[in-house]
Order: C-alpha cells, then structure tokens, then sequence
C-alpha cells in the first residue's frame, strides 16, 4: 500500500503522541528510542542548522553555500525521519507474538471494566500503542508490572 510522505508525517505525529514512552517498554519497542529521539530532534536540530550555516558562512564565505545548504537541510532533515519512521511503523501489522499479546491485554481491559475500542482482528502497531495508553492511563501498576516482567 503506497502512502503519500504527508500521510506519513501525519501518521507519525500521531503515533509519537499516542504512544506511551514508559521504562518498562524501553527494552521492548523502539519506538520508545526512536520517539525519544525524534522529539529531541525537533526541539535541537532547527536551531543546530542555522547556527551551522551562520558558522560556515561567516568563517567560509559564500562561496561555500551549497555546503552550508547541504548541510542545513541535513540537520533539518533528522526530525523528519524519526517522523516518516513512526508513521510507516504505526501503520504495519503485528508480528504473531505481539498480536496475541495485544489479544491478552484487550481482554484483561475489557476483563477489568475499561474503555477500549473493539479489538482488531488484524491489528496493527497503532492500535496497540492505543491500548497500551489504555492500560497505564487506567489500569494501575500492579495489573501492568506482569506484563513487562
């Protein structure tokens, strides 16, 4: 399935914000490294760009402007993979091995009495950063502490 770059920036944004950057999930889903990152990266990298070209500019001159742009639109360009990343990741289907344990987790929620939306036959990593959101915003950490043992 062919995606436009926007609907993938989109899609990236939203799943950096519905993803749940806890401890326990660091050694499990990148996501939790590459979200990390790519905020950092959005928050540093504009202002790490123009200080650069300033820099070049001033001590290079001129003459050095295609390096200085390159180089520019490569600091500029860090946010936006981690983004393109986190959208092609949020719209890819579980493996087997998460996809049951997606199973396990909608069942414990529904079990407990929370809100979640329906559980997805084909899942995908969206869906589970949404219901993982869905257990550390409502289930407490004795319910949760099981699962990343």
């Amino acid at each position: 399935m062919s995606q436009s770059v926007m609907t993938l920036f989109r899609d990236g944004q939203h799943y950096m914000s519905t993803w749940p950057v806890k401890k326990e999930l660091f050694p499990h889903f990148a996501e939790c490294r590459v979200i990390s990152a790519t905020r950092f990266a959005i928050a540093v990298m504009p202002p790490v760009a123009v200080v650069c070209s300033a820099m070049l500019i001033n001590s290079q001159g001129t003459e050095y402007l295609p390096q200085t742009l390159a180089m520019g639109a490569f600091f500029l360009s860090l946010p936006l993979q981690g983004l393109l990343w986190l959208g092609h990741r949020s719209n890819q289907a579980l493996p087997p091995a998460l996809k049951s344990w997606y199973y396990e987790i909608h069942g414990k929620l529904q079990q407990e009495g929370c809100d979640v939306h329906s559980r997805q036959s084909e899942p995908k990593y969206r869906e589970l950063a949404a219901l993982l959101k869905s257990a550390f915003d409502q289930l407490d950490k004795v319910f949760t502490r099981r699962w990343f043992e």
